[in-house]
């Protein structure tokens, strides 16, 4: 059955059948210079969509920049303050302009791009006559902002998926977005790359929610670290990043574009140390910034956020356009691959969910591993194999239940009689309850994968089925 061959052969066969593969081998050198840890620990590192790896440079001018300066708390006007504060506003202007959003955009810093949700979840002004729409794929971060919108009495709906392919259902989203015509302030919001099945959900939303009277929070965390977006071109009202996602260093640091012109629409119900420029004891009264700081609560993270600076000048310096190429050529690559895989049956090996060619994705990857009869192979005893050959995947939920509960064929009345009558939060708990599967296996490549990479997955993927097969045979 063994059918992938020497690692020479199959680079061979993939740059003779993929010509434009070459043109993205700069990235291969870029790896032996900063990412070299790789090959030097053997690790097959296929979790990009989890987190990005940064390069050794990012880390030594980051490094030099702290060893050489005194850096103090922004919020003063001593020298050292002083040199902090120039930093971070270095850092905000060069990232606004890294988005094409130097003219239209607040940027605010947030401790993860789930801290950015966070602000639009207690600031957006819901009320019994707003509405709160959501396609099916969200985050969790995202579909917790109803849990504010509920507690203000605001109705919340979801719009569904195609079940093949995991894309939106067009019709029925738009339906969802002309409904609610009478309501006010009506929020939309999506991700603009799903975080499981890699499916980039068409920038075109942002403009027809906004036609029919919506507010827009772009979920961007998946897509900007190989995707271009330009925030002069297409303008949601709000949109949540993840800096660690795009570069890998600093971890802990998110980002939020808030539109100028959206920018009084959000209360903010509290405030905090930074957030305000007066506030008394002896009376209730403050007055909060009208600015980024506004949402900044408390001491930013000033030593951290200049490094954000030194990541965007990394992608820079490779080019965004260079690493959407290669990411797009290597997951062609292995959806083809997987789906090649068969029995002797004629089943496949592999069940790979949502789109199973390379249009308009990401390089993102859900799938499952299959027996000859079809059965699944359970993910976490994959992972533990995957883990033996130094292979860093993913299996679970992946924070986006909308997505697995349509994979796995759960329907809404046995999810409402689980949660109502469940012992156990535990997801074993739950297949167990419903005697049905939960969760995939999910593998995501980036600017740092090469072809060694996917010809040693690839060489796990058949060891693994080989060697599950001959432990049945056994049994």
């Amino acid at each position: 059955m063994k059918y992938l061959g020497s690692f020479e052969s199959f680079t061979k066969n993939i740059l003779t059948n993929y010509p434009e593969f070459e043109a993205t081998q700069q990235l291969d050198e870029l790896r032996k210079k900063d990412y070299a840890r790789l090959d030097e620990q053997n690790h097959v590192y296929l979790d990009y969509t989890g987190g990005n790896l940064y390069a050794i440079s990012q880390i030594r001018k980051h490094h030099e920049l702290l060893t050489k300066g005194i850096y103090g708390n922004p919020h003063s006007l001593n020298p050292s303050s002083l040199e902090a504060s120039h930093l971070v506003d270095e850092a905000r202007v060069h990232i606004l302009r890294y988005f094409n959003a130097l003219e239209d955009y607040f940027l605010v810093f947030t401790p993860n791009a789930s801290g950015a949700l966070k602000v639009i979840g207690e600031s957006y002004p819901f009320s019994k006559d707003s509405h709160f729409l959501l396609p099916f794929d969200n985050h969790n971060s995202v579909n917790g902002i109803r849990e504010y919108a509920k507690s203000k009495g605001t109705g919340y709906s979801y719009s569904p998926l195609e079940l093949d392919s995991l894309r939106f259902n067009e019709k029925s989203l738009l339906d969802n977005l002309k409904r609610n015509a009478g309501k006010e302030n009506k929020l939309f919001a999506y991700p603009a790359q799903s975080n499981v099945s890699g499916v980039k959900h068409s920038l075109k939303w942002v403009d027809l929610a906004k036609a029919h009277g919506w507010d827009v929070l772009l979920d961007a965390s998946a897509f900007v670290p190989t995707n271009r977006l330009d925030l002069s071109e297409v303008q949601p009202d709000f949109v949540s990043l993840s800096f660690y996602k795009m570069f890998g260093y600093p971890t802990g640091l998110g980002g939020l574009f808030i539109k100028k012109d959206a920018f009084k629409k959000l209360s903010k119900p509290w405030f905090a140390g930074g957030t305000v420029t007066l506030a008394s004891t002896m009376t209730d009264q403050f007055f909060l910034t009208e600015d980024h700081s506004k949402f900044e609560d408390g001491t930013i993270n000033y030593l951290d956020i200049p490094a954000l600076k030194i990541g965007i000048e990394h992608i820079e310096s490779i080019g965004i356009d260079l690493i959407n190429k290669r990411v797009s050529l290597l997951t062609k690559i292995l959806l083809e691959q997987l789906k090649a895989l068969k029995y002797d049956n004629g089943k496949p090996m592999v069940k790979i969910f949502g789109p199973a060619n390379n249009t308009d994705r990401g390089g993102t990857i859900i799938y499952n591993f299959l027996k000859p009869d079809g059965e699944v192979y359970p993910y976490l005893h994959v992972e533990k194999e995957a883990n033996k050959r130094n292979v860093s995947l993913r299996t679970g939920c992946f924070c986006n239940p909308g997505i697995d509960e349509i994979n796995n064929n759960l329907l809404s009345g046995e999810l409402e009689n689980y949660f109502k009558f469940a012992k156990s939060s535990s997801i074993e708990d739950m297949t167990k309850h419903l005697d049905k599967m939960r969760g995939a296996i999910r593998i995501s490549v980036g600017l740092a994968t090469n072809l060694k990479d996917i010809y040693l997955f690839l060489d796990f993927v058949e060891s693994f089925i080989l060697a599950s097969m001959q432990t049945a045979k056994v049994r």
